[in-house]
């Protein structure tokens, strides 16, 4: 049996082709490529290496519609 040759795998690929479209493989394409780059991204800052990208824009994490409870509790005591 052993592995494909390059002629099964064209076939296999025509076959998705025909099924999924190109657009809609693009698109899968495009969203797992950036589910990667993301996941590199967040294990760069888990790490710690800010250094590797001195050039990049610092991120902001919080939403500006978002309320901190624990600061506006914080406020009204004092």
């Amino acid at each position: 049996m052993g592995s494909f040759s390059i002629w099964h795998w064209l076939i296999v690929l025509v076959i998705v082709m025909l099924v999924f479209g190109t657009k809609k493989l693009r698109n899968i394409g495009q969203d797992l490529g950036g589910a990667v780059k993301g996941f590199k991204d967040g294990m760069k800052d888990a790490n710690g290496n800010p250094a590797d990208a001195p050039d990049a824009p610092a991120k902001e994490l919080r939403d500006t519609t978002t309320i901190d409870v624990e600061a506006k509790e914080k406020s009204r005591q004092q």
